[in-house]
């Protein structure tokens, strides 16, 4: 079983392809020169075979032996840990029994097709992933935390190198009351994590006059190549969240404002070309154009499919059923609201004594994680997609061997 798990990762690593294809490509590989390998046991059906014996409780054991053999290697630290989530969509059929495969909010956009969902935790300084958690897709990533943070600190006290504190950088996705509680129960670990702008409008519409420039690497680079004008700036002040006192950093990235600037200008041109046909099928009297409900229902979708807010554009009618007009004119204000919130991002920290610059560089850091998920996206490499396994073992042992090409590759780059 071991063997079939290797020869799979091993593909991940160089050139993803199916079950199917894999022994037509350790045919012309030159892996065969350095482990020979029975290229006609090579086969989906052994596949399937060899890893219907595999429980979800034998996975385990496998993953936590393959990652105490990978902390032995790299002795990562682990002060400060990385953790986020993501999914993937598979074609499975609604029929198809699955509990792992479900419905739920999907990052790619594919709501309608069911999903499964990912947790990884990084070492910060050596990118190295520690631990992963395969989870049902419509699970929300605050249960996911809540689910996987006595794991995780068992993990960490494994490796017994956390210097007497440990911080932990999770995405707002996971925030919840229960979530910072566990956390705050213990004295040694802290976190850092980003806030929604919808719960906190007063930060995310502070005047830039209130930021300055970081000190942080990413600043430097900027400013050595002549971009100043893109750096990252920030203000820290502080405020009651889950019930404590904590550190608040609120960071504007000039760069993203501006691509977000051009991207809402599109939209607007869209939907103000939009309104002016909706418009002329009023003023025609078309059939289906006559009820100001009905219409006022059309621009909420047309707003929906451009992900947009529906008050930026004001509708007014005029007129009888049978003589029905309507303008629309575009509000300013709600406007220029809007654009002030461009590029800002909210970072909330237990870590009153940290600088400014450390928690912005530490919540800038969960690039790590995404860089790894990126990975398991890419269609030549780790390529968890498309899932062509229909039962969840099979998926579960799929999922392990991408984790494990994913953790070989960055251990390659890392050496």
């Amino acid at each position: 079983v071991g063997e079939y798990f290797l020869y799979a990762v091993l593909n991940k690593m160089v050139e993803s392809v199916s079950k199917n294809r894999l022994a037509d490509w350790y045919e012309r590989t030159a892996i065969q020169q350095v482990r020979p390998v029975e290229v006609d046991a090579l086969t989906a059906q052994r596949y399937w075979e060899k890893w219907e014996r595999v429980s979800e409780q034998d996975l385990e054991r496998i993953a936590q032996r393959f990652f105490e053999r990978i902390w032995a290697q790299v002795k990562p630290k682990a002060d400060c840990l990385l953790f986020d989530t993501t999914n993937y969509f598979t074609f499975m059929a609604s029929q198809t029994d699955s509990d792992l495969c479900q419905r739920g909010k999907n990052k790619e956009g594919r709501h309608h097709l069911r999903q499964i969902g990912l947790g990884l935790l990084v070492a910060r300084d050596s990118r190295i992933p520690l631990y992963y958690r395969a989870y049902p897709g419509n699970i929300h990533d605050s249960k996911l935390f809540q689910g996987v943070l006595q794991e995780m600190f068992g993990v960490v006290g494994k490796l017994g190198r956390t210097e007497g504190q440990l911080t932990l950088v999770i995405d707002k996705g996971m925030n919840s009351e229960d979530n910072f509680a566990i956390i705050d129960e213990q004295a040694q670990v802290h976190f850092v994590t980003t806030y929604s702008g919808y719960f906190a409008e007063e930060l995310s519409l502070a005047p830039l006059s209130r930021f300055a420039p970081l000190g942080i690497e990413k600043n430097r680079r900027l400013k050595d190549c002549g971009h100043e004008e893109d750096q990252l700036l920030a203000f820290r002040t502080t405020g009651e969240y889950w019930g404590k006192e904590r550190a608040v950093v609120v960071t504007h990235n000039p760069a993203t404002a501006r691509k977000q600037g051009y991207i809402l200008d599109e939209k607007l041109e869209k939907l103000r070309l939009k309104l002016l046909n909706m418009r002329g099928q009023v003023k025609a009297m078309a059939p289906q154009w006559r009820d100001p409900t009905v219409i006022r229902e059309r621009y909420a979708k047309a707003c929906e499919v451009l992900h947009l807010p529906q008050d930026l554009f004001t509708l007014e009618f005029s007129g009888t059923s049978s003589s029905l007009n309507m303008s629309f004119r575009k509000d300013a204000y709600r406007e220029q609201k809007r654009r002030a919130t461009f590029g800002r991002n909210i970072i909330i920290s237990d870590h009153i004594n940290w600088s400014t610059d450390e928690i912005v560089q530490a919540s800038l850091d969960r690039w790590q994680v995404e860089d790894t998920f990126r990975l398991t996206k890419d269609d030549d490499l780790v390529a968890v997609q498309p899932v062509r396994h229909w039962t969840d073992p099979k998926i579960r042992c799929q999922l392990f061997t991408c984790v494990v090409a994913s953790t070989y590759l960055r251990l390659l780059e890392w050496r």
